[in-house]
């Protein structure tokens, strides 16, 4: 059953309105593959890789530039690119807004992600987000003090330097075994918290609390499949930095996609659940009043 997501109220729902119309289903592998076919045929019906090449690319250009002139950042770099998993729900919010789109039989374009921001919902999904950014910096944090603690303060003289250190040292091997370890439990918080929030939150308006709520019901249910899930994600993140992060332009749109569609397989939406009308249109500008059309209330005032 499709639904709609409008922008007409001023506010998110009630929590106790939003968990009396959902159900969590029970899904198995079938559903992980349907949801990322889905998600695949969505990348190819919308350009959205070339958005994510402008959002991502900037960043891992600054983090290789400053591993290239400054090698003391080379332990983080790991830890940076896995951290994607941990902020990719909420940078993929653009991309469930054009999934929803299409599984509504919409036409959809890459500039349509951006009106996930005229969401009501959309300050509840900052503050999700918001949550996440501080996990990705905890994470972080935890990765550079396990190093510390492993090589001490002195940075690696070079990359060979570096993975040498790694590969070829005890303290390496604990390098890897406990920074492992460590980001499997950052990486499996945030999967908890939000497999199917930001989607929840997009579609029926839910609160923050309601969205983390109904994604650890899900886990809960099903979890199995969930962590079957997870470690889909982690893998086709590490064949994504393959090579240079190239990868990251196919793989991040297409798993943002697929969790549009994974919350369309957990989450039922009750027959008898009020539709949530689309928004309306935006007012089209002229060209000719640039950039007067940028102060509204400026032309209110004229009247």
């Amino acid at each position: 059953m499709a639904t709609y997501h409008s922008n007409a109220a001023a506010h998110v729902r009630p929590a106790d309105e939003v968990a009396a119309e959902i159900t969590i289903r029970t899904i198995d592998f079938s559903s992980l593959m349907r949801a990322l076919r889905l998600g695949w045929d969505d990348f190819k019906a919308v350009p959205s890789h070339a958005v994510m090449l402008c959002a991502i690319y900037p960043v891992l250009g600054l983090v290789l530039a400053r591993a290239v002139f400054g090698y003391a950042v080379l332990p983080l770099l790991f830890p940076l690119a896995a951290g994607f998993a941990l902020l990719g729900p909420f940078a993929a919010l653009g991309l469930y807004e054009l999934s929803s789109r299409r599984d509504r039989g919409e036409a959809a374009s890459a500039w349509d992600a951006f009106e996930v921001l005229r969401s009501p919902s959309f300050g509840s999904m900052l503050g999700l987000g918001t949550l996440l950014l501080a996990l990705f910096v905890t994470w972080v944090a935890t990765a550079q003090t396990i190093y510390v603690a492993l090589f001490g303060y002195g940075g690696a003289t070079s990359p060979g330097d570096f993975v040498q250190r790694v590969f070829t040292t005890p303290q390496g091997w604990w390098l890897m075994a406990v920074g492992c370890g460590a980001g499997f439990v950052f990486a499996l918080v945030a999967l908890c918290l939000s497999i199917v929030s930001f989607p929840l939150m997009l579609d029926r308006h839910a609160g923050a609390l309601e969205a983390v709520v109904t994604s650890l019901r899900v886990v809960a249910q099903n979890p199995i499949p969930v962590a079957t899930w997870g470690l889909i994600v982690a893998v086709l993140l590490v064949l994504g930095t393959i090579p240079f992060f190239l990868g990251l332009a196919v793989v991040i749109p297409v798993l943002g996609h697929a969790t549009w569609h994974l919350y369309r397989e957990a989450i039922a939406i009750h027959p008898d659940a009020a539709p949530i009308l689309p928004p309306a249109p935006r007012e089209s500008k002229p060209a000719a009043d640039f950039p007067a059309n940028l102060f509204p209330w400026r032309s209110r005032d004229r009247m």
